[in-house]
Order: structure tokens, then sequence, then C-alpha cells
């Protein structure tokens, strides 16, 4: 029998704090539908609660926490993780998905961090710009469908300029005589001000 056919390929992206745990991004993702065909190595939907979540990170923690590889079997799912700083990430798939493709999700999340952050990638960071990690993230997997691992255009994407700025700028004028009009005017409020000053 042919194994099912689908795009939904990541049960979930988390970050823990490698000194005790606790959470510093999770977001588990669930097949939009089950196969039909009742395939038996493919995973129900599991960890729907907080405390499933929280007993099954425990356990990855403790699992990964003194490895050196980058791949294990924990609970009926390949998982792949990279450690960087004080944080582990993690990169949860199905038995049956391809372990290439998902370690590429993981090296992308670790390489567009380091991209993003231009500093090392640690607890403190990744917190102070939680929102940043999270549209890395979104940009990578959206609902458990792998959308892009080259963490270059994750950065573009997510550092891109907002609109409402941009069209804030068409009113400059940019010409010489716009360059010319900005000195004068920054030559006479600068002596405005230093006869204030004397």
């Amino acid at each position: 029998m042919a194994p099912s056919m689908s795009l939904f390929s990541v049960n979930a992206i988390i970050i823990l704090n490698s000194d005790d745990g606790s959470r510093v991004f999770t977001k588990y993702y669930h097949a939009p539908h089950h196969s039909a065909g009742g395939h038996s190595n493919a995973p129900v939907a599991a960890y729907t609660d907080v405390k499933s979540q929280k007993a099954f990170e425990k356990g990855l923690l403790e699992k990964t926490a003194k490895q050196t590889a980058d791949i294990i079997l924990y609970d009926n799912r390949i998982v792949l993780y990279k450690s960087e700083s004080d944080v582990m990430m993690y990169v949860v798939g199905g038995v049956d998905e391809n372990e290439i493709m998902l370690y590429n999700v993981v090296l992308c999340l670790r390489d567009s961090l380091h991209l993003l952050f231009k500093q090392s990638v640690d607890k403190r960071t990744i917190i102070e710009n939680y929102d940043l990690v999270s549209l890395a993230i979104d940009e990578m997997v959206d609902d458990g469908i792998i959308l892009e691992t080259d963490p270059t255009i994750i950065v573009q994407r997510v550092s891109k300029a907002p609109t409402q700025d941009v069209a804030q700028l068409k009113g400059i004028d940019l010409s010489e005589q716009g360059m010319n009009n900005l000195a004068q005017f920054g030559k006479a409020k600068l002596g405005d001000w230093l006869r204030q000053g004397l």
C-alpha cells in the first residue's frame, strides 16, 4: 500500500530553554484532514492540550540534552534539533516524513535567526524579538506545510519595510534642487540656533 500523499509534514516547531526546559516558542500543527484509508503510521492529532504538549517537550529535552546527533525518533515522531547558546530548536514530523526536508527546516530556522539578529541566538534575544521570530516561522511553515527553506528569502520577507512608510517617502524631492533647498533650510536653522545660544 502506497503512503498517503500530503503536503502536511511538520507537526511542531519548538524552541525551549535548554537550562530549565521552559517554553520560549512553540507552535503545533494539526493535519486539516485524515486519510480515509486509515494509514497506520499516520499520527493522530496528538498534543491537543497544553498538558500533553508540556509533557512531550519535557521528555524531548531530557532525551536530547546530552546527545550530539541532530535527529532522533521520539514518541513515534521524527525530531530534528539544533542547539544554540541556551536554547534548543526542534522540528517535529511524522514517522513517515522526509528527514532531509525536516532537517532543511531546522537549518533554515537557525540560519534565519542568525541573519535576523546579527548576533548570537539566545533566549533573551528571541523573547525581545518575538514578533520577528513568529513571522519568520510563519514564512517557513504554514499549517504544517513547508513553504520556504532559504534563510535569506525568509529574512527579506520578515524585515521588509511596511508599505505605508514607503508611501510617505514619495513626497520628498530628491533632485539636486531639492537637496540644495534642504541644505539652505538646514543652514538657516543652524544659524538661528547659534544666535539664540549666544
